[in-house]
């Protein structure tokens, strides 16, 4: 049943995934943490952040990783063929047809119309991880970090995985940092 239930998720994500990666992470989410709880948000977010340091595309990362987790080499063999399968099937199915009624106006109102769908599923997960963020961070730093990642990423051309990869060596640190500081702070407060 384990199987069946990786492979219909991502079936599933891989079918409604219209517009490539980004457009597929909030159906991978909703399947694996609110739908089979696979996942908890932190684990996603953490899975999130390091798919997109690396290269390649993002759904088939999560799912081979996701797959793996839940059920070994199978489940991740499983995963990918799920999240694959309906793209190369949907593909030559929808290229044939669209290529012969490419000239017909419903056919360019038709792709238009996933857009602001796909803005919207997004703008709803950047919600979700910037109330997760606030909770761990609080405010001020989540949009700190927010706005120099945008300023990085738009005007500077930063790839986001070197942020990411930053943020996650920072994070390394900064618990060290805290740890050393901790007993002389413990014996200030004993004296």
């Amino acid at each position: 049943m384990q199987q069946w239930n990786l492979f219909s998720a991502f079936f599933r994500v891989g079918m409604l995934g219209y517009g490539g990666g980004p457009s597929s992470i909030p159906l991978v989410h909703k399947e694996v943490v609110e739908k089979y709880k696979w996942l908890s948000d932190d684990d996603f977010g953490d899975i999130l952040a390091l798919g997109n340091s690396l290269p390649g595309p993002i759904a088939t990362k999560m799912a081979g990783y996701i797959g793996y987790r839940v059920s070994g080499v199978i489940g991740m063999m499983n995963a990918v063929l799920a999240t694959i399968l309906p793209t190369i099937i949907i593909m030559i199915v929808l290229i044939t047809s669209l290529n012969n009624l490419r000239d017909q106006p419903w056919v360019a109102g038709m792709t238009q119309a996933v857009v602001p769908v796909v803005g919207v599923m997004l703008a709803k997960l950047t919600y979700d991880f910037f109330k997760k963020a606030k909770i761990q961070l609080g405010w001020i730093v989540t949009i700190l970090i927010g706005t120099a990642s945008l300023l990085l990423i738009e005007w500077a051309g930063v790839h986001p995985g070197i942020i990411i990869f930053a943020l996650l060596l920072y994070a390394l640190v900064r618990p060290m940092r805290r740890k050393e500081t901790t007993p002389i702070n413990q014996q200030e407060q004993s004296s």
